[in-house]
């Protein structure tokens, strides 16, 4: 990853130690060293006070202050220095599209959360990425893109919310726990359906995302309906999608429709950012004792047959359930909790996927264009 916007002001005597100790600070979700992630952009001496400047390409809020506690003790012991301030902050670049498609407004990178059945949590992992996305320090938003069977609404406790148009052109986006969302369900009565066809269903996903008035967003997290129809498609050849995370759960029907899904975004130059699998295990709470109802290592040899990262595997747990059914996510409403670990752990591999994966589409560019 470029340093090209590092600002040295160290002396030639000391600028090779520290670089040296901040390279050997391996990034544990980007795999590199600091310097060589290109994640330093500041070094600076006041006397005998190092000032740092890091910057991360994917959120990792809640790990800052590990991190600056490992760097700042492997630096105290050079003797130049006996103070190190830190600072860090988080900055997503902006997706580049090879395809010939436009950007989304005020959006710098879209992740799809994708399934090829139904019932294995995907919309429950969405709302709990994109809520994960944000408490590690990003700016999030959510597109409830399953137009047959809207669920965002309600997960969020969102059922009561309705879009308006103040330009009479572009629909407002609601808000709940710090993210944005908009939904098809904003629009239905209570318990209508959106009886469409494929084509109806396609620009209705092109209205939600190009006629909502996003703010300014480093995600936006679109909630695919599952399956590989005309939504999917619409999405790929229409929009640039940074990547997908492709939910399963371990029993062998699902494991099949998921390779389905990674199939197809393959054919299509969509990224699979990684596998989730849901419905891992359950953990006795009497006496602790781990099941695997719906068996075992499902997800992890659905990515190692494809090459893909297992992202994370979540367990079977009630308070998931219930804390969607009342609109407060188990990330916001407990954060921490257990599974709230689990969704920001996974919000951090998403978020360093993505940056990899656009520093690769970056340097296949610079390669083709010298050539």
């Amino acid at each position: 990853m470029s340093t090209s916007h590092t600002d040295y002001q160290l002396s030639d005597d000391l600028l090779g130690p520290v670089l040296s100790i901040l390279d050997a600070y391996q990034d544990p979700y980007l795999a590199e060293g600091l310097v060589s992630a290109g994640c330093v952009n500041k070094l600076a001496i006041e006397g005998k006070r190092l000032l740092l400047g890091l910057v991360y390409p994917y959120p990792c809020m809640t790990q800052y202050r590990d991190t600056v506690m490992d760097v700042t003790k492997k630096l105290a012991m050079l003797d130049a220095i006996d103070e190190v301030e830190c600072e860090i902050d988080f900055q997503p670049r902006v997706f580049s599209a090879i395809a010939s498609v436009e950007p989304i407004p005020n959006i710098k990178q879209v992740i799809a959360v994708a399934s090829g059945k139904g019932g294995v949590g995907k919309s429950t992992t969405a709302v709990n990425l994109a809520l994960a996305l944000k408490a590690e320090g990003a700016e999030v938003g959510i597109l409830d893109a399953d137009i047959y069977g809207p669920s965002i609404p309600m997960m969020l406790g969102l059922q009561g919310f309705k879009p308006t148009s103040p330009d009479g052109k572009m629909m407002t986006a609601a808000s709940a726990h710090g993210i944005s969302a908009q939904s098809i369900g904003f629009m239905l009565g209570d318990g209508e359906a959106a009886v469409w066809r494929g084509p109806m269903a396609a620009g209705a996903l092109n209205q939600l995302l190009t006629e909502t008035q996003w703010p300014e967003l480093d995600y936006l997290v679109i909630d695919l309906p599952p399956g590989t129809g005309d939504i999917q498609l619409t999405l790929s050849q229409k929009f640039p999608v940074s990547g997908t995370v492709v939910v399963t759960t371990p029993q062998d029907i699902a494991l099949e429709d998921a390779k389905k899904g990674i199939t197809m975004f393959q054919k299509v130059d969509i990224p699979v950012l990684g596998i989730i699998e849901n419905m891992s295990f359950h953990l006795c709470p009497e006496c602790g004792h781990k099941e695997h109802p719906f068996g075992t290592h499902g997800g992890s040899k659905i990515a190692e047959r494809y090459e893909v990262p297992l992202l994370g595997a979540l367990p079977l747990n009630i308070n998931i359930r219930e804390s969607m059914d009342e609109g407060n996510p188990a990330v916001a409403s407990k954060p921490d909790s257990e599974v709230a670990a689990i969704y920001r752990e996974i919000a951090r591999k998403v978020g360093a996927q993505l940056a990899k994966q656009q520093n690769k589409n970056t340097v296949s560019i610079s390669i083709s264009d010298d050539e």
